[in-house]
Order: C-alpha cells, then structure tokens, then sequence
C-alpha cells in the first residue's frame, strides 16, 4: 500500500484544501493529513478559527482523508514518516523547497496551489466587511 502524507491547519475549509487533499490522495493508496494542533498553531503565531478538534472532524468527513493525526511540531515529520510508512510528503508548492531533506525518507511532492483561495484571503476579506 502507498501512503501519502500532508500537513496543515486546515482552518477555514475552502476548495484549496479540498484540491490539494484530493491530488494528495490520487498519489497514493492512503492519505494521512497531519493538522496543527493549537499548541503548534501557538508557537506558530498563528490563530486558527476552529478548535484542533474542529478541525478534525471536518477533514475526517472528507472521503479523501483516511487517516487525520495530529501535528506537534516542525521535528515530528521525520518520526511521523518512518511510523507510518509513508511513500509521499505532500505539500502545497508555497512550501517549495522547505522539506527537501525528507528526501532522504521518502518522495517529496510539491503540488500547485488553487489560484484566487487562500484562508488568509477569507480572513482578510472577512474583515474588510465588518
């Protein structure tokens, strides 16, 4: 079985997460998506709309996630592919290059970013209407 493997927040749901879960998934046999815990979003400076538990929940409805674990640190990716036998690392191609030493563990694919989304941009439009 090919296991295939992301990371993310996955705050605000949109069809980015959706295209780049569904590519991710066509890779390989099984999709695991590492989200952000909000202890790591913390560190991260980053504030998530919804709970880590939210979160969650949402990506586990998705039909293309199999397998939803939670993501501690920048370090547990290592860990995280040996664990799970993982084939692929997935991330969006904003991340180009940042994880290219998990080379020596697996394949790593850098898929294309849907143009026009982001959750930043729903964050930053949200916003401008209030």
């Amino acid at each position: 079985m090919k296991k295939v493997i992301t990371y993310g927040t996955f705050d605000l749901l949109h069809i980015g997460h959706v295209n780049i879960l569904r590519r991710a998934k066509e890779l390989g046999d099984y999709l695991i998506v590492g989200v952000s815990t909000d202890e790591f979003n913390q560190l991260k400076n980053k504030e998530a709309q919804y709970s880590f538990e939210e979160r969650k929940v949402i990506l586990e409805s998705i039909r293309y996630v199999d397998q939803v674990i939670p993501e501690y640190s920048w370090e547990q990716k290592i860990e995280d592919i040996k664990k799970y036998n993982i084939s692929t690392f997935v991330m969006g191609d904003d991340w180009e290059g940042k994880f290219d030493e998990l080379k020596a563990y697996c394949s790593v694919i850098y898929l294309p970013r849907t143009e026009g989304i982001s959750t930043t941009i729903i964050k930053n439009t949200l916003k401008s209407e209030t």
